[in-house]
């Protein structure tokens, strides 16, 4: 680059006597190239009058408007959609469609009433369809149109010990509440491994109606977690089955691998069988669940392919029906009816014996 001149600073008054006193670029916060462009401008504008200098910035000014123009149709293309605000009729009958779908599914986490929604049409698989739902369960829970209990939020949890007032109080709440163990006498150990928390409440009619253990990994699973659950597996003497269910996705799938290598690790004396049971390319396919792309940031994201799917896509109703049957795989229905039976008898006993005490204080 040649080199730039000195340029004088014009707020010197200086006259032909005197000498004007030179400043570099640098004291005018310019780089070496922009004085140089600077220079070269000056040199192009000598001589021209101010006419002329006045046209050629209005052309400067028009073409970097053109290209703003042509920048922002680029980036916000008009949509073949015109947007309208929605009408109270158009809120309401959104509203009855939500109610809908979970007078048919609940209990059922807030997501998942969402991704019913947008199959069936009801809002857009956007940020803002999500937000509208949000916003009219709010509004359907508090005016009392949606039962609080339809909705499952097992994020959010309270420890209290049960108390009594008396001994005759534990008594009658032991008998009411009285559960026989299911798996005694079963040559297996069934375990069902839930990644999201708030999905708990929705499975957990199935999970405690057979008397199976629910986990929740919450993602990954911690070593802590994982070092508890190996040791109550090691100490049985027949196999144990794990079941678990995931986001289809990268760190989804991979969260459940880890769970069974670390259980293996840890029990390595003990027969353990782990099988992904949710969400699965097979399910993705038979029940056309709405996806979404594999987050690119997702540093195991690398030959995953293209396509996501949320656990919480899965209906309410199919995700119980997917984890009864692989219960029953190990416990049939007939054996299970015969134990609940069992359980009832044994309940009346309990109740009777209750009663037959209260007499005898009497």
């Amino acid at each position: 680059m040649n080199a730039v001149p000195e340029i004088s600073d014009p707020s010197n008054d200086c006259n032909a006597a005197d000498v004007c006193t030179p400043i570099s670029y640098a004291d005018l916060g310019l780089t070496e190239e922009e004085a140089a462009r600077a220079v070269a401008t000056a040199a192009e504008l000598a001589g021209k009058s101010d006419a002329e200098i006045h046209e050629m910035a209005a052309a400067q000014v028009n073409a970097m408007e053109r290209l703003m123009e042509s920048l922002v149709d680029e980036l916000y293309q008009a949509s073949p959609i015109k947007r309208r605000r929605a009408t109270k009729v158009d809120v309401e009958a959104r509203r009855a469609a939500l109610y809908c779908i979970l007078k048919e599914m609940k209990p059922m986490t807030v997501r998942q009433v969402y991704y019913q929604a947008t199959v069936r049409g009801v809002v857009e698989k956007t940020e803002a369809g999500y937000t509208k739902v949000q916003t009219d369960l709010v509004h359907m829970r508090r005016t009392g149109w949606v039962p609080y209990q339809w909705l499952a939020d097992n994020t959010r949890w309270q420890r209290k010990p049960n108390t009594f007032n008396n001994i005759q109080e534990a008594l009658e709440e032991t008998a009411q509440f009285y559960r026989k163990a299911l798996w005694s006498n079963v040559d297996a150990y069934v375990e069902i491994w839930l990644e999201k928390d708030a999905l708990a409440g929705v499975v957990l009619p199935v999970t405690s109606k057979y008397d199976v253990p629910l986990m929740v990994a919450r993602g990954y699973a911690s070593l802590s977690f994982l070092h508890s659950a190996a040791e109550a597996i090691r100490d049985l003497d027949r196999p144990t089955y794990i079941y678990h269910l995931g986001d289809f996705d990268p760190s989804g799938v991979n969260a459940g691998e880890k769970i069974e290598q670390t259980l293996k690790e840890l029990a390595p004396d003990s027969e353990i069988h782990f099988e992904r049971i949710a969400v699965t390319p097979a399910q993705i396919d038979m029940w056309c669940l709405p996806t979404r792309p594999t987050k690119s940031s997702d540093t195991r994201s690398k030959n995953f392919g293209d396509v996501s799917v949320e656990l919480d896509a899965i209906a309410p109703q199919d995700l119980r029906d997917i984890v009864q049957e692989v219960i029953e795989r190990h416990l049939p229905p007939q054996q299970f009816e015969v134990l609940k039976e069992a359980e009832r008898s044994e309940r009346l006993l309990l109740s009777a014996f209750v009663k037959q005490a209260e007499m005898g204080n009497g």
